[in-house]
């Protein structure tokens, strides 16, 4: 039987024993376990909710049908109705025109998508099973048991996770390996490691709500309907504006992002000096993106019973020490979030669910040990991580200082050369293996080489975390670097560690980075390392 024939479902007794166990099903979780399924390993999902769920992050990057394409997905996004995202506009100042990265300019199929989650994130929970896996909803894994003969935290070995479902009944189910996919929630990062560190830079806050009646960005031109992403006049932050489709019914996503501490500041009433209501404050920040109030002139602003109208996430920047260990790795959310400027959340949430399918597999079929392979799952997910938040870090410095010269000198009235400039980031081309050119990259090599603000490595990284620093000053922390030594310490990264002009012919529908002596191979049906 074809697996277009196979219908999809859950099943509904939880296994005792599985080779790889995947805690929860989002995209990350369901991803992986669709990969392992593809390639023949047993594999379990236990997601605690039942799909379809609501989640924000409607917004997907180019590279995402290239990533679906590798499980066979990619036909049944096409065919839903999703809205298609032919690029996406970025106004940083004022007094300047928006950038814009088109993903369609070389090829007219390059398009993606503005999803509604609940139904992409469902779409892709179900391929799990049509490709054979097992998944379980509504079971939320409480605790993970390890190996008592690993004690050290650095070489913890799971080997089971207690569950409950949803009514109050428990149960234990062994495994070989465990895919953390458990989101911000983070069980192993959280509960285990202690390994999670929040980004004081994006220690921001986010209001945002759908609207029926929005007018379009650019109307009548080949750039129509694209997100539209606009700074706020006072540079506290910026506004989003995604067109979606409900049901048929054109609607759009509309947020707003700013410091968290800005934030309660402006939310403070000077009369009362209490805090004014959410939805108050959420339209009181919309005033400071008047071009995108401007598209919501005739718009109305959608309440229902079941749904808050309004909703808020607080800090979701954060990253971890490691993703990887013995048996076990870990994904998306679970690991690491940057921020939603860019979109870059479900890019990287399906490409770390490659890596760890990847690495699981490498160590079944022997082409490495599980210390290498975990220890080149971290560095992978790293490596990812950090070249999205060299950007974003770009952008925000600009957000915050619209007269920096940093992505566009004084004499442009655009933004125009930036973005062309880290378009294959912002595309997630350089992780989704488009054929990125030489040249390209030299570019954005070139362009970080003379703006170079954020570390390159976990440990350059960790200079500007929380706490300590400096071995030589223990005491010293991020807080505490006056603001022009912590402008020095970015600008002499070495941003070239990111972006490695000769890996650059070894893209093979993923980024084949030499990582640990090993690079990935991406071939159906023998999934793995191998090395370089």
């Amino acid at each position: 039987m074809s697996e277009s024939m196979i219908e999809p479902s859950t099943i509904t007794s939880v296994p005792l024993q599985v080779s790889v166990l995947v805690i929860g099903g989002g995209p990350a979780g369901s991803y992986a376990a669709s990969v392992l399924a593809r390639e023949g390993i047993d594999v379990l999902v236990l997601e605690a909710e039942r799909f379809p769920r609501y989640h924000v992050g409607e917004s997907q990057l180019a590279s995402f049908r290239h990533f679906l394409r590798f499980i066979d997905l990619e036909a049944k996004f096409e065919a839903h109705g999703f809205v298609k995202k032919v690029g996406a506009a970025f106004k940083l100042n004022q007094r300047k025109r928006e950038g814009y990265t088109d993903f369609i300019s070389t090829d007219k199929n390059n398009y993606s998508w503005n999803v509604l989650r609940s139904e992409a994130d469902h779409l892709m929970l179900q391929h799990v099973t049509c490709l054979g896996g097992k998944v379980c909803e509504e079971i939320r894994v409480t605790d993970i048991i390890f190996d008592p003969g690993f004690t050290e935290p650095s070489h913890l070995r799971p080997i089971a996770a207690k569950w409950k479902n949803k009514s109050g009944q428990t149960g234990t189910t062994a495994f070989d390996y465990l895919i953390d996919a458990s989101g911000r929630a983070g069980i192993l990062s959280v509960k285990y490691l202690r390994n999670r560190a929040y980004n004081a830079e994006f220690r921001n806050i986010a209001f945002w709500g759908y609207w029926s009646g929005c007018a379009e960005y650019k109307p009548g031109t080949p750039q129509a309907g694209s997100p539209y992403f606009e700074a706020l006049t006072d540079c506290s932050g910026w506004a989003w504006i995604i067109p979606l489709n409900v049901k048929g019914s054109p609607v759009a996503s509309v947020g707003v992002v700013l410091k968290q501490e800005i934030s309660d500041a402006k939310r403070k009433s000077q009369e009362t000096g209490k805090a004014v209501p959410t939805l108050e404050h959420y339209l009181n920040i919309l005033n400071l993106a008047p071009t995108l109030k401007a598209m919501l002139q005739d718009a109305t602003l959608i309440q229902t019973d079941d749904s808050p109208t309004i909703r808020t996430a607080s800090d979701y920047s954060y990253s971890a020490a490691a993703y990887a260990g013995y048996n076990y790795r870990i994904i998306g959310d679970a690991g690491a979030f940057i921020d939603p400027y860019f979109s870059s959340g479900v890019h990287l949430a399906v490409s770390s669910g490659l890596s760890a399918a990847a690495t699981i597999c490498a160590v079944i079929r022997g082409d490495c040990d599980e210390l290498q392979a975990s220890r080149w799952h971290t560095a992978r997910v790293d490596t990812s991580y950090t070249r999205f938040l060299v950007v974003v870090l770009g952008v925000y410095q600009h957000i915050r200082s619209q007269d920096s010269t940093l992505l566009s000198d004084t004499n442009e009235d655009n933004f125009d050369r930036a973005f062309s400039e880290f378009a294959p980031v912002i595309q997630g081309h350089i992780d989704s293996g488009n054929n990125l050119s030489a040249s390209d990259m030299s570019k954005l090599v070139e362009f970080y080489s003379r703006h170079a603000y954020e570390p390159s490595t976990p440990e350059e990284r960790q200079r500007l975390a929380p706490g300590p620093i400096s071995t030589a000053n223990p005491s010293e922390t991020s807080s505490s670097i006056p603001g022009d030594t912590a402008d020095a310490i970015l600008r002499s990264m070495q941003v070239r560690k990111l972006f490695r002009i000769e890996d650059i012919n070894h893209i093979d529908h993923f980024v084949a980075d030499h990582i640990q002596g090993y690079r990935l191979r991406l071939q159906r049906g023998s999934l793995g390392l191998q090395k370089v």
